[in-house]
């Protein structure tokens, strides 16, 4: 029956078919089977074929196979390893209009705006539908698309657009299987649904809803019945609410006045209605007012004649509020033909799907460089970081040290399991340390820093911290790897790739390597416990680099200093003045922007936003600056240099819990 079924589609899609003799073929792999394993139960809810079930198990990280899928211009293929498809990403989306977390990301302009601005030339977007009506939903998402592309004069980027008439569950390929099996509940991520019961109703009505954004509002729908009270467009205060949810209509005052009105009026609750003809909105704040914390749930939807009737006619309406598990929406292939997950799209916006198509990108170059001839030594492998002690190996250095101009310390993270579910949640700082001489003054020094993603677990990066040669001059050392002892641990990789970057000119080496500062508690004292430090250079001495890592944490009344902007001097001799500020910190994308570098994307959380220099999922890179002109080389006479954190030009003074600042701070000697 399935077959007639499937074969409906493919004639009802025909008509809107037009032959293209630019199919795009892909890079061939062997596909990886793997025995079931726990997570994997969804298969068992659905009746799959025989010569499907091999596929059921698919897994981030294992290869996609080729596959064909019919779409409005003609067939898409898939076909990995043919000439030409090198450096390819495939994005796969379903679109379900069940979903009003799709609709929205469907009917905003900004939201497209963004997909045909954003997407990197070297990814490939397959759009297809869950529902019975793909055939008519491709159509309006091949119009919409459209029309952006011409809108912003991109008409270019619909040849990497793709949209298929043929519903999800009779494509006839992996791709359902995956989507099914990677079934999905979380944020926007499921069917999010307000359910209405009154007496006298035979059954509840059940429609979609869009929660307000995570990162404005910080309530959360109980699980509960609320009482519904109408109460017009909710842009002035109404009589006591306490315990109900408040019905409003959409227009007239923003989202921010409805729902700060009904904070007023003790409302539970907010639930929006858009007015017959009108699309779900993004409810976010805008400018000032996201300034103002609100700590009440709120959400949007359609408007509901039977609950508008009940409401009108005095009777009594409850509310509640869950989630329904459905296949994934999204699934991505990376450059090198390996399944990936796309992460939590914290709104509904096709910025998400863009940065984890950037991110393949970065991924791919990693790849490249990683191909680079270098003397590598390992330290860890997958390696469980947890509790005090952390990860710890000694290591044996190379004995011929001093040829080696570059060190890059190659590192990743990965999760229990092969799902970012099984990832630990929150961003920790993680943090390398070595000691190659416990009575020597380089023991338990800071050679590298990183930043956990939330739920993620693909973070791999590379650190150049080449100037703390001299720290590994041993034959063995140890190396320490680790976050705080609370959290959930993390499988960690390490490398070591000494190799000789600079091979024509004549090199100057680091030789010596000093400690200056740390940081401590960002408060009104932190200044005065960075005295001035004195110091010869020493002979021989060809160049001096000030080198450090410096990051910003915690959320005092000012937001410092995770979310401040912060600045760092270091003055030498009283007269240079060498500053590294935050200035990118609290802005509402300054982290996305760094994805190309080797941010995480889509990481659950507010991964998006600045920081005091650093970002969820990404190295801390050291800080370097050549100080040699602003020294007295000779050797004859002592230099000095001090350090001070500033907030607004001034020394640090919250009020309330202050943050605080993590400094690793040294001088490069080169000869």
């Amino acid at each position: 029956m399935w077959r007639l079924f499937y074969c409906f589609f493919l004639l009802a899609a025909s008509a809107h078919v037009r032959t293209s003799s630019a199919v795009k073929h892909l890079p061939r792999r062997r596909l990886k089977l793997t025995d079931d394993e726990a997570g994997r139960a969804a298969e068992e809810f659905f009746d799959y074929p025989l010569q499907w079930r091999h596929f059921g198990g698919l897994e981030p990280g294992e290869p996609a196979a080729a596959f064909s899928v019919p779409t409005l211009s003609g067939e898409f293929a898939y076909r990995p390893g043919e000439e030409g498809s090198a450096g390819v990403s495939v994005l796969v989306h379903a679109f379900t209009n069940k979903s009003a977390f799709l609709e929205c990301l469907w009917s905003s302009s900004a939201s497209l705006a963004s997909l045909v601005l954003e997407l990197p030339n070297s990814a490939y977007v397959l759009f297809l539908s869950l529902d019975d009506s793909a055939a008519t939903d491709a159509l309006w998402m091949q119009e919409r698309l459209h029309a952006a592309a011409k809108q912003h004069g991109k008409e270019e980027v619909l040849s990497r657009l793709h949209v298929s008439p043929v519903p999800v569950f009779a494509v006839a390929n992996w791709i359902a299987s995956v989507l099914y099996s990677w079934t999905c509940a979380g944020h926007n991520c499921g069917l999010a649904q307000a359910v209405f019961t009154s007496v006298g109703w035979d059954m509840p009505v059940i429609v979609k809803r869009l929660d307000a954004r995570y990162d404005w509002l910080t309530g959360r729908w109980a699980k509960t019945k609320y009482e519904l009270r109408d109460v017009g467009d909710g842009c002035r205060p109404a009589p006591s609410l306490e315990g109900a949810v408040a019905w409003v209509s959409d227009g007239n005052c923003s989202f921010f006045a409805k729902v700060a009105n009904m904070a007023k009026s003790n409302a539970s609750g907010v639930l929006v209605y858009a007015r017959p003809g009108s699309a779900i909105q993004d409810m976010n704040c805008a400018g000032d007012e996201c300034d103002v914390p609100l700590e009440l749930p709120a959400a949007m939807l359609h408007i509901q004649s039977k609950v508008d009737l009940a409401l009108s006619s005095g009777m009594s309406v409850k509310v509640s509020f869950q989630t329904t598990p459905t296949p994934n929406f999204f699934l991505g292939i990376d450059q090198q033909g390996m399944l990936a997950e796309m992460g939590w799209f914290l709104y509904p916006s096709f910025s998400f799907l863009n940065w984890q198509a950037q991110w393949f990108d970065f991924w791919s170059a990693m790849q490249l460089r990683l191909q680079s001839p270098a003397t590598v030594v390992a330290v860890f492998d997958k390696a469980e970081m947890q509790g005090d002690k952390g990860a710890v190996a000694d290591v044996n250095m190379p004995p011929d040290l001093w040829r080696f101009d570059t060190l890059t310390l190659d590192a990743s993270l990965s999760c229990p399991g092969g799902r970012d579910a099984t990832c630990p949640p929150w961003d920790h700082v993680v943090q390398l340390f070595v000691c190659c001489d416990p009575l020597g003054p380089y023991c338990h020094l800071e050679m590298g820093r990183w930043v956990t993603a939330f739920r993620r677990g693909i973070g791999h990066w590379q650190t150049d911290v080449s100037p703390l040669l001299p720290v590994l001059d041993a034959s063995v050392c140890r190396l320490t790897m680790k976050t705080v002892p609370w959290a959930r641990p993390w499988s960690v990789s390490l490398n070591l790739r000494f190799s000789v970057a600079n091979v024509t000119e004549e090199k100057l080496r680091p030789f010596r390597v000093m400690s200056l500062y740390d940081g401590g508690t960002f408060d009104k004292t932190y200044n005065l416990r960075h005295p001035p430090i004195k110091f010869p250079v020493p002979a021989s001495t060809k160049k001096v680099e000030l080198y450090a890592v410096i990051t910003g944490h915690g959320s005092d009344d000012n937001g410092c200093g995770e979310f401040c902007v912060t600045s760092h001097h270091f003055l030498i001799n009283d007269v240079h003045n060498n500053t590294l500020a935050f200035s990118t910190a609290g802005t509402a994308l300054g982290c996305a922007a760094r994805v190309k570098e080797g941010a995480v994307p889509n990481e659950h959380g507010t991964w998006l936003y600045g920081r005091g220099g650093w970002c969820d999922g990404l190295q801390v890179d050291p800080w370097r600056t050549d100080v040699t002109a602003q020294l007295d080389v000779s050797g004859q006479a002592s230099n000095t240099v001090v350090y001070r954190g500033l907030f607004n030009g001034e020394d640090p003074n919250p009020t309330q819990q202050p943050g605080y600042i993590i400094v690793t701070s040294f001088l490069i000697f080169y000869k």
